[in-house]
């Protein structure tokens, strides 16, 4: 059962559930994102949607093909839903963009039909490879090649989710927009004021609400904040 099931009670406390009620409860399968950081879509559709009432409800939501994850058909109620995924229901006309609030629980925030064919996708590593040309590593578990050298780690790229085009190149310096995605700080916005390193962390300088505070790169997502408004 531990395979493929968590105990409730150990469960992510990024997950926004009871935890009372029955002891085991869906772990997703894995994926790009770590437990942490996502949930499992049978979770989604029935404690966050309400849209069902059991797994076996679910499981028919599914194979009707009524759910898409980021443009894709979903079928596994196991797929590991993370920060920035858009979640698509046709047959409702509803689109939901999958965020972190200010208690650093999941949540669903309804989004447009425009801003659902947008993706933000954060860089997480980059490599060269022979002839110059460099392999950007994306959040998603996704990567690819290019000749561009401006890309760089902690950036953000907009991807159209039709033809997998990118859109712009939201780059993380002075000004920039960001949304916090862990820390003290997390499910807040705030522009950053001057970024830091050192040899053990490397550390940004925001302003939040006025507020000068200070925050790890790595909770730090360069966004475009009239597509998470």
């Amino acid at each position: 059962m531990g395979k493929n099931h968590l105990k409730r009670l150990n469960a992510p406390k990024t997950w926004p559930i009871s935890r009372k009620g029955s002891k085991w409860i869906t772990k997703q399968n894995p994926g790009p994102h770590k437990l942490n950081e996502s949930m499992p879509l049978n979770i989604i559709i029935r404690d966050l949607l309400i849209y069902a009432k059991t797994t076996k409800e679910v499981k028919n939501i599914l194979s009707n093909k009524d759910i898409l994850i980021n443009k894709r058909v979903i079928k596994e109620k196991k797929f590991p839903v993370g920060t920035f995924d858009i979640i698509e229901i046709p047959k409702t006309k509803e689109n939901f963009l999958f965020l972190l609030n200010k208690k650093g629980k999941f949540f669903l925030q309804k989004i447009d039909d425009k801003k659902a064919e947008v993706k933000h996708l954060k860089i997480i590593g980059k490599k060269v490879l022979k002839k110059n040309k460099l392999q950007i590593n994306l959040y998603n578990g996704n990567n690819f090649l290019t000749d561009k050298k401006e890309y760089n780690v902690g950036d953000t790229l907009l991807i159209n989710l039709k033809d997998k085009k990118i859109l712009k190149h939201l780059k993380l310096e002075k000004n920039a927009d960001v949304y916090i995605i862990d820390g003290k700080y997390v499910g807040l916005t705030g522009t950053v004021e001057s970024l830091s390193s050192n040899k053990k962390n490397d550390t940004i300088d925001l302003k939040i609400n006025n507020k000068n505070v200070k925050t790890l790169k790595k909770y730090i997502f360069v966004i475009d904040k009239a597509l998470i408004k």
